[in-house]
């Protein structure tokens, strides 16, 4: 039976995403999907990162959306240890993303324009 493949492509590419989040910033699985180039896979990131504590990559950084730990039992609570040792504080069972959101750059677009807008017709 042929093995599934793996788009090791993607994995890379999140994993290098989750690397630019600095010590005591966070990131939801949304927002680093779509700084990754792959928006609309937030899922997916879960399982680019299923091996990321061996590989030394801060996984830790990444939650669900409005600062949720969606980790169960023991890696949930292993994952707010981590979080709170980097200075990240939590209100109620959420992260203060409003304190400690990381926004990535906008990846060359320029701020003010969006990547599919029209150029302006020159009045030469």
């Amino acid at each position: 039976m042929p093995r599934a493949r793996v788009n090791t492509g993607y994995f890379d590419a999140v994993r290098k995403t989750v690397c630019r989040i600095p010590r005591g910033k966070v990131a939801t699985y949304g927002e680093v999907a779509k700084a990754s180039g792959f928006p609309g896979t937030a899922r997916q990131v879960a399982w680019a990162l299923r091996f990321a504590d061996a590989q030394g990559i801060p996984w830790q950084r990444v939650l669900g959306s409005g600062g949720r730990i969606l980790l169960p039992d023991r890696a949930g609570e292993r994952q707010r240890l981590l979080l709170e040792r980097e200075g990240i504080s939590f209100v109620g069972g959420r992260a203060d993303m409003e304190s400690h959101s990381f926004h990535f750059s906008a990846g060359g677009v320029r701020p003010g324009r969006s990547r599919h807008a029209p150029k302006r017709a020159s009045n030469d």
